[in-house]
């Protein structure tokens, strides 16, 4: 499912227009990324949460030229399912 297939279900099951869906989903989602970014959480009870995940710096091998090169520290967003989402 893209993104205008999930705008049309939304619309659907809400009994929304299409317009209206639209800016529903890009403002949760405008929402959701803000809070991440900004270091926070977003937890959806039964669905799951979004977070902030920080990786550590570590030595890796280039394949190429097969040299050790190292891998800066950073940070990456992480989803984790809620119950109902992983008991398919």
């Amino acid at each position: 499912m893209n993104k205008s297939e999930l705008i049309s279900a939304i619309a659907e099951k809400a009994g929304l227009s299409k317009v209206d869906a639209k800016k529903a989903l890009d403002a949760t989602l405008d929402t959701i990324s803000g809070e991440v970014k900004a270091g926070g959480k977003v937890v959806l009870v039964g669905f799951g949460t979004f977070s902030v995940s920080e990786r550590s710096a570590r030595k890796g091998i280039n394949p190429r030229t097969k040299k050790a090169i190292n891998i800066p520290a950073k940070k990456t967003a992480k989803f984790k399912a809620g119950s109902e989402l992983s008991n398919l």
